[in-house]
């Protein structure tokens, strides 16, 4: 199966590892199945977890080998990793401003995004969606990365981030499904609203993949681009949402956690 899998185009790698992390999203939610409610407590603790795995992933996954193949590439070291990160953030902040969406946890009226008449549910959906759309195009970049001419990340090193966005989407997916259900939609509706979220990842990896794989000189600002979303999504997002209820102080410590797992992750699969 691992030789199969070395096997295949950078590409459908991508797709694969894309469909991963939604599955994971998936199974997250399908705990809407089985418990009528998570204690806020964890809740908070497995987002902080996950804004964990999302910043170190953002930088020995992304932004480290931005560096090394801008400087291949005859860039200086610094330039692509800086462009590519600023424009990352910039994109999402583009879609926060585009699209209605509505963060975990807050009433209808702080909706972000045009005025809309749309349901609480898909506004809250949106807003997991966005996320998803930085963490496909990471999967995407990396293996695109380890698989085209400029191969600077290798393939554990690609498999590695795939894991820890898998790891954390397992909450992602808990946190969307289960306050769709207590504010009354069926088991079924809630669970199918809470893996929707993820349908794009698969989608956006395999973009990111096939931008990097035809269009070799991207790679760096690609790969720095991808960093820069997601640190937007943690440091926007993430972070705020685990900060409403008092459990600072857990949250931060599993956002350590969660830092620390995916620097392992990354650092043995890459070798």
């Amino acid at each position: 199966m691992v030789n199969w899998f070395q096997s295949q185009s950078p590409v459908f790698q991508a797709f694969l590892a894309g469909m991963f992390t939604w599955g994971v999203t998936a199974i997250g939610a399908a705990v809407v199945f089985g418990l009528l409610n998570v204690h806020r407590k964890l809740l908070d603790a497995m987002l902080g977890f996950a804004g964990g795995v999302m910043l170190a992933a953002s930088y020995w996954s992304l932004l480290a080998p931005s560096i090394d193949v801008s400087a291949e590439q005859g860039w200086p070291s610094w330039l692509p990793p800086a462009v590519g990160f600023l424009l990352g953030g910039g994109f999402l902040y583009g879609l926060d401003r585009a699209l209605p969406h509505l963060h975990l946890g807050l009433p209808e009226e702080k909706a972000e995004g045009p005025k809309t008449t749309w349901r609480r549910s898909v506004l809250l959906v949106t807003a997991i969606t966005l996320h998803n759309i930085p963490e496909g195009l990471a999967v995407g970049v990396a293996f695109g990365g380890a698989g085209g001419e400029t191969a600077v990340a290798s393939l554990g090193s690609a498999v590695a981030l795939a894991l820890g966005i898998g790891i954390q989407n397992f909450p992602e997916g808990v946190a969307v499904a289960l306050p769709l259900r207590g504010e009354g939609l069926s088991r079924l509706k809630s669970w199918m609203f809470g893996q929707a979220s993820a349908v794009v990842e698969p989608v956006a990896a395999v973009l990111g993949a096939a931008v990097v794989v035809y269009a070799a000189p991207v790679l760096p600002f690609a790969l720095s681009f991808a960093a820069g979303a997601m640190v937007y999504v943690v440091v926007e997002e993430l972070i705020p949402e685990t900060q409403q209820e008092g459990n600072d102080d857990l949250a931060t410590l599993c956002l350590m956690l969660g830092f620390v797992v995916m620097m392992v992750l990354d650092v043995a699969l890459a070798g």
